[in-house]
């Protein structure tokens, strides 16, 4: 069997991934909180355990894999949308849940095998903070529940940091019902315009941190296999969710369970610099489909960048990438990909997800004419597919073909390029790559292909 390698935040080194059961393979990565569109820089964390999850399932089989992935729909920030929109809280949660899995489909992404829902997990939230305070890891004040992070000896170990550095460098809330200003909320009072549960502290509703240990004890046990997310969520959402995992489940001495492996992507930029509104470089995936990027060219972008470094979204980039798939699509029209995924490919995934190294790879296939393994080296990276393809599909030029193939028949006799150069602009403003030889004239679409630009050129 294939040995996977990843790198480990929790021990800060590459280790041989050992699943607790092979025939039962768990993960779970954060999901949205769904009060809007989905921007580039949540789309990366989708496609780089899209990839992970791809990679499991072919090397343990499909059967023998778990991929959770959740939605929070219950959050300030729903509540804060809902009061300015007018709109109900469920009407936008239903919607925005929707988008985002259009669009993450729309990025080549495998729908997880489930979904939970924040707001359907309320008793099993509840039951576990009972747990905590009722083993003096929690307690409960003002109709506030709060952990104890002092109680948990582990406390900052994925992040490298001790509870007073933290204190120290982090914006931490002083409130009146904490005993401590680095206890987080477990639960929280709801007023009657808000959404709010019934619980042994009154009517409220779950903090954030909360949610993701209760779903994942649910669908994957107390532990599991793999825990991943943007490393934005490394402090203090992932923190403080193994230490109110562990505890809840009478780990806290020895800090074990829960994950055993924690991996998290780096961020990404804009054009080198950081994605902000103010900056004017701030796209949604929505955005830049829109724009005319196909979904499989975002994915190859984002792909050709390990996980664990920067990513910058440039639009060379994009262009760079639609010219690669557009040869390798041309490449693989009408053939059957191979049964066999080539192991280079493999190879290059279960050494810690090197995307940019698979895709080395495929253009050394690409340039060997072998479409067949091709075909199958690039479905494991989640490109090529049939159903990702309309982009690339339907383009006839013979016609543009022919006729510049006839002016510059005619110039050739009048020494008048004139309709030649006219020609070779208009195609080249369209995103058509031209090539003249004497053996005659070939046109093919290119980075920016934009059909609707040859209207009124002939």
């Amino acid at each position: 069997m294939t040995t996977i390698r990843l790198h480990n935040t929790k021990t800060r080194k590459k280790e041989v991934f050992e699943p607790i059961e092979p025939e039962n393979v768990r993960m779970y990565v954060c999901g949205p909180t769904v009060y809007d569109r989905a921007h580039i820089g949540n789309a990366r964390p989708v496609v780089v355990f899209d990839v992970l999850y791809r990679l499991l399932r072919h090397v343990y089989g499909a059967q023998h894999v778990t991929y959770v992935r959740n939605f929070t729909d219950v959050d300030d920030k729903i509540n804060a949308r809902a009061a300015e929109s007018g709109r109900s809280i469920g009407e936008i949660t239903a919607e925005t849940s929707q988008w985002y899995l259009d669009d993450m489909g729309a990025l080549g992404a495998l729908e997880p095998d489930h979904m939970p829902r924040a707001t359907a997990y309320i008793a099993p939230m509840v039951a576990m903070i009972e747990k905590l305070i009722q083993d003096g890891f929690a307690y409960a004040r003002d109709g506030h529940v709060l952990f104890r992070v002092r109680a948990y000896k582990h406390y900052g170990a994925l992040s490298g940091r001790s509870v007073d550095d933290m204190i120290a460098g982090a914006r931490v809330e002083v409130a009146p019902y904490k005993e401590d200003p680095m206890d987080f909320v477990l639960w929280k009072p709801s007023s009657d315009d808000l959404p709010g549960w019934g619980s042994p502290w009154g009517r409220g509703r779950p903090g954030w941190h909360i949610e993701c240990s209760a779903m994942a004890k649910d669908l994957l046990g107390e532990t599991f296999d793999i825990h991943g997310g943007g490393n934005d969520l490394q402090f203090p959402h992932h923190e403080n969710e193994i230490a109110q995992s562990c505890c809840a489940s009478g780990h806290a001495e020895d800090g074990e369970g829960f994950a055993n492996y924690w991996l998290h992507n780096e961020m990404l930029q804009v054009e080198g610099k950081k994605m902000s509104k103010s900056l004017g470089n701030f796209f949604t995936v929505r955005d830049l489909l829109d724009q005319g990027f196909a979904g499989e060219v975002v994915r190859f972008v984002f792909l050709s960048t390990h996980y664990g470094k920067p990513m910058d979204w440039t639009a060379k980039k994009a262009g760079e990438a639609e010219a690669t798939l557009r040869k390798w699509r041309t490449l693989t029209e009408g053939v059957e990909p191979s049964d066999n995924v080539p192991a280079q490919i493999v190879a290059a995934l279960a050494y810690d997800l090197n995307t940019a190294g698979a895709i080395v790879e495929l253009h050394k296939l690409a340039n060997a004419g072998d479409g067949a393994t091709l075909l199958a080296g690039a479905g494991l990276l989640g490109l090529l597919g049939e159903e990702m393809g309309d982009w690339a599909r339907g383009v006839d030029l013979s016609a543009y073909a022919d006729a510049l193939a006839v002016a510059r028949e005619a110039a050739m006799a009048s020494k008048d390029f004139g309709e030649v150069d006219r020609l070779k602009a208009a195609f080249v403003a369209a995103g058509v790559e031209v090539r003249m030889s004497k053996a005659g004239v070939e046109l093919l679409p290119a980075a920016g292909f934009d059909a609707g630009k040859l209207e009124g050129v002939l």
